[in-house]
């Protein structure tokens, strides 16, 4: 069989991914804080986009064409020079009026030459972290020589909680030090504040906090050395029993141990609170919700009416101009209507939301139902991927707090009554019924189980203490105190 090749012409259909589509997508998933970033961007790399200055003048900014004589007209009549009476203006003593006026209320300025006054950089201030301060105290002793160089070293393998997590051996030849010197630097180190760094664990770092307290004989660091696991475990009676003393003393050691810090370097974490702004707000005017879009803080685009100009008189465009021009034009205008549908779907999808939900923002997440995208996606006529999309990265602003649009999709679980209640309000549930447990006999999952039961909700003690792992809230035994 003779093998050749041939060219074969073939019709067949197919989904492609256009640019401009791709884009679409991209930001329908992206953040608040993202979008203004990559608008931002944009604005600096599109020579087509400008920032405007009124959002009511975006419907008309948006037409592709305009008339360049009432452009000129206009941008004469603002930029018209303003001149004043100047009659009389040397007859004020202006070095008197100058000596006598300041901007800072009432604060004059001690500098008479700028190169005095002192820069930018040395007025700003950051929050002092846990190496600054090792490495300030280290800068204030006396050692010197090669311990100074281990305990630099040792300090600057220390996490932010404080610990080391380097071996002695590996500390010596990362320094290039003797084991000796090693040691010192270490000891040295643990003497500085806060008590309790450059430990390997948590005993180390409990047991150096009673020392410097002077309490490394007391009952307390005993409980520690000998007894911290049964003291993890809250086995309070056997630790009595095995040192021979009262229950009592066994729990006022440990409320002195639980008063101790597990985190000595926590003070100086340098962890900013990071803000959310919402997206979208949901206000109750009268008997009605109103769904109102966030736009502050995000630039208003709009084209360019210099190069939109140019664009419309193409015969004093060169050509090559010409096509760079109607590129950035085209990629501007796709970026505005892309904003602008990711804009619209976020207020459909959150106005469905509302509609799902209004016992909710009535009356608390104890009436939050179960809900899924299918079901907002039919109510919108839109695919289940683009609600996906728009409710993820998304927060709302609602008369019961602050919450995440994908907040709102939840599972349902029976009730005894053939009903369902969201999974959201069972955790809500399962909160408020451990918040009001006794501490020294808290609820088991089988008893929260019983206690849900008692007000018509159908789960099993599997998913309690999933729920409860997933609100942060430890088991019974981790959550019983008996001081």
């Amino acid at each position: 069989m003779a093998l050749d090749l041939r060219l074969q012409v073939k019709l067949s259909q197919q989904l492609v991914m256009t640019p401009q589509l791709q884009q679409a997508i991209k930001l329908l998933q992206l953040g608040r804080m993202e979008l203004v970033d990559v608008v931002t961007q944009e604005l600096e790399e599109n020579p087509m986009l400008e920032e405007g200055l009124d959002p009511r003048e975006t419907s008309e900014e948006q037409k592709l064409t305009g008339d360049g004589e009432d452009l000129q007209s206009a941008t004469d009549e603002t930029h018209q020079e303003v001149k004043g009476e100047t009659e009389g203006m040397n007859d004020i003593d202006w070095q008197t009026y100058l000596d006598g006026y300041s901007l800072s209320s009432g604060t004059t300025d001690v500098y008479e030459d700028s190169e005095e006054r002192p820069s930018y950089e040395s007025l700003l201030t950051k929050k002092s972290t846990l190496l600054d301060h090792l490495n300030w105290q280290l800068s204030l002793s006396s050692v010197k020589g090669d311990v100074r160089l281990a305990a630099a070293e040792i300090i600057g393998n220390l996490d932010e909680d404080g610990y080391l997590h380097s071996s002695r051996e590996e500390l010596a030849e990362g320094s290039q030090m003797p084991a000796e010197v090693v040691e010192e630097a270490l000891q040295l180190v643990r003497q500085y504040d806060p008590a309790g760094v450059a430990c390997y664990n948590l005993q180390e770092c409990l047991l150096l906090q009673l020392e410097r307290l002077d309490l490394g004989d007391s009952l307390a660091a005993i409980i520690l050395r000998d007894h911290i696991d049964d003291l993890e475990g809250r086995k309070y009676s056997v630790i009595a029993k095995a040192l021979k003393i009262s229950l009592d003393e066994v729990l006022v050691a440990s409320k002195l141990i639980s008063d101790l810090d597990p985190r000595p370097g926590r003070a100086y974490n340098q962890e900013e609170i990071q803000y959310i702004t919402p997206d979208i707000f949901v206000r109750k005017v009268g008997d009605e919700y109103v769904v109102m879009l966030n736009d502050e803080g995000l630039p208003n685009l709009r084209i360019n009416s210099f190069y939109r100009n140019a664009l419309s008189n193409t015969d004093s465009v060169d050509k090559q101009a010409g096509e760079y021009i109607q590129e950035k034009m085209r990629s501007a205008v796709w970026l505005i209507k892309s904003i602008h549908q990711r804009q619209r779907t976020i207020f459909k999808v959150t106005t469905s939301i509302v509609k799902f939900q209004r016992d909710f923002f009535d009356y608390g997440i104890e009436y939050l139902k179960p809900l899924v995208l299918r079901d907002v996606a039919e109510d919108i006529e839109m695919h289940e991927s683009t609600v996906s999309r728009v409710t993820t990265n998304k927060y709302v602003q609602t008369p019961q707090g602050l919450f995440e649009l994908k907040f709102f999709f939840n599972s349902g679980i029976s009730t005894a009554f053939g009903d369902s209640v969201a999974s959201e309000s069972v955790k809500s549930k399962i909160r408020d019924i451990i918040a009001q447990e006794n501490t020294k006999k808290p609820y088991s999952d089988q008893k929260i189980v019983t206690l849900l039961a008692e007000q018509d909700i159908k789960i099993a003690r599997r998913t309690v203490t999933k729920y409860r792992e997933m609100l942060g809230i430890g088991s019974s035994t981790e959550r019983k105190r008996l001081f």
